[in-house]
């Protein structure tokens, strides 16, 4: 993944490169995450098997489960690593940032950004990739964007008590309207064969959205 606007990323799976005839420690498992997110995103949003990600990683299928027990387990990965980067990123906006409509702001355009710029990950997100996979990983997912709710909640809280949004502001409401908007842009991304990027004329809504 690559870093998000205004506010930097950690280092974390991209495309997959050559892998070595010797893996490092851990390495082999994160070329496989990495292929797995880079399929994700190619033309056509076909089903990933543990066949073709094992001919695309030039290995055998049982090289992959001495990593990974299921190809379950691979996409936890993923959510794990989406999970780690999007609120390690939210933790760090709202640390270095005191004002809560500038965090909310920050946090919008980073969301909008981890889209444009990962959207095999955003496929997991929207739950397009987990259609016929096992349904756990669709409720990781739920509770992953409770979980963002939640923090968008308290940057609207934090809004009304530093006097940045008139007394009458419902935190609960609002921050269900700007998720639902992020869940739309990230889900018309992914319909549109990514070409419909998430941030685009997102100068112009945003103060409807957090003022």
């Amino acid at each position: 993944m690559n870093d998000q606007p205004d506010t930097p990323a950690p280092d974390s799976p991209g495309p997959a490169g050559r892998s070595r005839s010797r893996p490092k420690p851990g390495e082999r498992r994160l070329q496989i995450l990495q292929t797995l997110a880079t399929m994700l995103q190619e033309p056509g949003g076909e089903r990933v098997t543990t066949a073709a990600l094992a001919e695309r990683l030039q290995v055998s299928e049982a090289a992959l489960y001495r990593h990974f027990a299921s190809k379950a387990q691979m996409f936890e990965g993923l959510i794990q690593f989406i999970e780690q980067t999007l609120f390690g990123l939210i933790n760090q906006i709202v640390s270095q940032e005191p004002d809560a409509l500038k965090q909310l702001r920050s946090i919008l355009l980073m969301l909008l950004g981890f889209a444009d710029k990962n959207p095999g990950m955003t496929r997991v997100l929207v739950g397009d990739a987990l259609v016929t996979e096992d349904h756990r990983l669709q409720e990781r997912i739920n509770q992953l964007t409770d979980r963002l709710e939640a923090s968008i909640k308290q940057c609207f809280r934090n809004a009304l008590e530093q006097g940045r949004l008139p007394p009458g502001n419902e935190p609960a409401v609002r921050a269900n309207l700007l998720l639902s908007f992020v869940l739309g842009r990230w889900l018309r991304y992914v319909k549109t064969g990514f070409k419909r990027v998430p941030i685009e004329g997102i100068e112009q809504q945003v103060a409807l959205l957090i003022t």
